[in-house]
């Protein structure tokens, strides 16, 4: 892949560097203005940062991560059959933050026979629907990386959010982010900020960082691979679309086990060689077949993606500054009937992904599902009823431990903090971002509004909290 410098291009009037998109980016610029892959952190502060404080890291994170200063095509030049349009990454980064007044905050999401939702979970879904990528300014490319605080009507509290294109910043950068952005503040506000900014390193797409041999297929195994994705896609199950013409938005439900059944369930996990991933896939799979209220002998096929992060498979410079999109997928099917038991589906969707990982199919298969996704966007018609669905839920393999970030979030007087990307455009159903907090699993499941509706999802995760609890408490995990 080629690093080159050229002129100013008209953005900014400075010079630019560029480099060729990757496979993932260039379909990440692709869906994104259709309303899929906004990345979203949000911090609740009790607090105020000093704005030249926050600014001055903002910039400093920009510095160390060039990727974040990007400039990135339009959806019409990355769905272009011309060659790869570049990346363009600007030498001097931002330092605008956007101030909202608390008398023109966004509306609460939640209708009134709704359960009421707070100011922090309103304001990340209005981050998720904000898209300067869905129609840039007279075709031009557009930054990669916004910041806005929210103030709120409370005395010194306000949000801070932090919005992606996720072709730059997939969850594990996210993460990495919002820590060295806490210890950035941290060192600036005890005077200690001394050290010289160095320009990080412009890394290369996830493409080109796997060897050659992970990557191998032959020809006809990667058609018949392209063949059986295709057929999963047509024959899988979905939850009920409430209304598949309107325009849509993403919306999310937060859902919260407490501690006591949160280290039950990571404990049968351990004792089953499951990851919690899988078992939280398994609960979305009965849950969603409860929902039908099938007669007892039918059964459904649902698909769900398993999200990898490819880092350890990559040859990526001896750094720990991996900033940019470095996930890959897993697609699997499972067939479920009525009286399914919860730990043997969640061993099978275990097993599925696992053996496939382990065949590399995480390294094998990137260009495939990136095709057949590209496909699908150009076809909508192509998925059920035209709805971009191309599975019922995505999940990632790790679980986000947020124990020790919380330690240090509290000490410079952040109360609450929240993350995840929209799916309103193509993907799953039902996204779910899960993590751990204060030893309890919280888990926020991210859908494509009005195709389903608050209220709909709301049972959905209510189901599966009752699958999850019952199998993690010595229930018989029958389920009808």
């Amino acid at each position: 892949m080629e690093i080159l410098s050229s002129a100013s291009d008209g953005i900014t009037g400075q010079r630019l560097i560029s480099r060729s998109l990757g496979g993932t980016e260039l379909n990440w610029c692709r869906a994104v203005p259709g309303g899929t892959g906004i990345t979203v952190f949000a911090l609740l502060l009790s607090n105020a940062f000093p704005l030249p404080l926050l600014r001055s890291s903002l910039r400093r994170l920009q510095l160390s991560h060039p990727l974040l200063r990007a400039y990135l095509p339009s959806a019409s030049a990355a769905s272009s059959s011309c060659p790869s349009p570049p990346i363009l990454i600007s030498p001097f980064p931002s330092d605008q933050i956007e101030i909202i007044p608390s008398d023109l905050l966004p509306p609460l999401s939640a209708a009134i026979d709704e359960p009421p939702v707070s100011l922090l979970h309103s304001i990340v879904e209005h981050e998720m629907n904000r898209n300067p990528w869905a129609e840039p300014v007279d075709g031009q490319a557009v930054g990669s990386f916004f910041s806005t605080i929210y103030e709120l009507p409370e005395s010194g509290q306000s949000i801070l959010a932090l919005r992606f294109h996720t072709a730059v910043c997939d969850r594990a950068s996210g993460f990495a982010i919002v820590k060295e952005l806490m210890d950035l503040l941290r060192r600036g506000e005890g005077g200690e900020d001394k050290e010289e900014e160095k320009e990080g390193e412009i890394i290369l797409p996830v493409e080109d960082l796997i060897n050659t041999e992970d990557s191998w297929k032959p020809f006809w195994a990667r058609g018949k691979d392209l063949i059986g994705y295709s057929l999963n896609g047509l024959r899988s199950a979905n939850l009920r679309f409430e209304d598949a013409s309107s325009r849509r938005n993403s919306e999310f439900v937060r859902f919260v086990i407490d501690a006591e059944d949160t280290r039950r369930l990571l404990a049968v996990c351990q004792a089953k060689g499951v990851k919690l991933c899988s078992a939280l896939t398994a609960a979305g799979l009965l849950a969603t077949y409860a929902s039908k209220s099938l007669n007892s002998n039918q059964s459904e096929i649902y698909s769900f993606i398993t999200l990898i992060d490819c880092r350890k498979d990559l040859n990526l410079p001896p750094n720990n500054k991996h900033i940019g999109f470095y996930h890959s997928a897993i697609s699997n099917t499972q067939t479920i009937c009525s009286g399914e038991e919860f730990w043997e589906v969640a061993i099978r969707c275990h097993n599925a992904y696992a053996n496939a990982k382990k065949n590399k199919k995480h390294l094998t298969d990137i260009g495939d599902l990136n095709f057949l996704m590209c496909k699908a966007m150009e076809n909508p018609h192509l998925t059920p009823a035209s709805s971009l669905r191309t599975a019922l839920i995505s999940i990632f393999e790790e679980t986000v431990n947020y124990d020790e970030l919380f330690e240090q979030l509290h000490e410079l007087g952040i109360e609450d903090y929240m993350e995840c990307s929209s799916v309103h455009g193509i993907g799953a159903s039902v996204a779910i971002f899960d993590s751990i907090r204060k030893g309890q699993l919280d888990c926020a499941c991210v859908y494509p509004s009005p195709l389903h509706s608050r209220k709909q999802i709301l049972e959905f995760v209510e189901n599966m909290k009752r699958i999850l609890k019952e199998g993690c408490c010595g229930a018989d995990g029958g389920f009808n």
